[in-house]
């Protein structure tokens, strides 16, 4: 039996580079919805930047943002339903780490803002204008006025080096995942985190949830769940972790899903 259903977004609903969800993606929810099985996007983005791509069904949907750093109901004002926050004298130091990198730009989120130290426009472009987040330019960590929940790293031209000397640098503290071709996210959460938040806040066994990813981030929430699929374009090493994969989401849940 499934209850619910979560999705990463990039590379999993969306391929990289894409700006918009399938269209049918929005009659598949509500068609779950009237099977009373809830959807959740569950993504390292913003809640403002998810609730622009879910426009049509984002009153009706759940959300784990910021890699589960926070979690959101539903309807247009919704309560929050999980929040980790990290320390901020570490989250700062880390900070501090990342700007001083000549090859990473520095991305601090809060609940709903994404606070900018940018280096060069690239990182400004791509955060506010494409993936559409409500963003926030600050001239250093201590200007941050809220709680920070994840501090990411923008890598060029890839996170292969940065994520090699970061992430053991930081393992003790936080969480340091991959969660794209250019991203280094750290957080005290993960998607295993958010996923666990959501089910126990509306009283869903994780052993009766569908998820879907293709990143090293989404490991965490897809090894939590009972029915977990993996991209089929995802990394070989995480095949051998997940052994159910799919390449069309929206497909695999009408035909294991809506046409049973």
């Amino acid at each position: 039996m499934v209850r619910m259903i979560a999705s990463d977004i990039d590379g999993t609903l969306l391929k990289y580079g894409e700006k918009e969800l399938p269209i049918r993606l929005f009659s598949l929810i509500r068609q779950l919805k009237k099977e009373n099985i809830i959807f959740c996007a569950a993504s390292g983005r913003q809640y403002s930047s998810l609730r622009r791509l879910f426009r049509p069904v984002a009153d009706e949907i759940y959300y784990i943002c910021e890699n589960g750093a926070v979690v959101f109901g539903e309807g247009p004002n919704p309560p929050v339903l999980g929040k980790t926050v990290m320390e901020r004298p570490l989250a700062e130091k880390l900070i501090r780490d990342i700007v001083s990198r000549k090859d990473c730009e520095v991305l601090i989120s809060g609940e709903n803002t994404s606070y900018l130290m940018p280096k060069k426009q690239e990182i400004v472009t791509h955060i506010r204008d494409f993936t559409g987040n409500n963003v926030s330019f600050v001239t250093n960590e201590k200007e941050v006025p809220e709680p920070i929940i994840k501090v990411s790293a923008f890598c060029t031209p890839d996170t292969t080096i940065p994520e090699q000397e970061l992430a053991p640098q930081w393992r003790e503290h936080f969480s340091g995942a991959v969660a794209g071709k250019q991203w280094l996210d750290f957080t005290l959460a993960n998607k295993g985190t958010g996923i666990s938040a959501l089910c126990s806040a509306l009283h869903i066994p994780l052993h009766e949830v569908m998820a879907f990813g293709d990143n090293y981030n989404d490991i965490p929430m897809l090894e939590k769940v009972g029915h977990p699929v993996l991209m089929e374009s995802a990394h070989p090493y995480l095949k051998t972790k997940i052994t159910t994969h799919c390449t069309d989401v929206p497909e695999y849940i009408y035909q294991k899903i809506i046409s049973q």
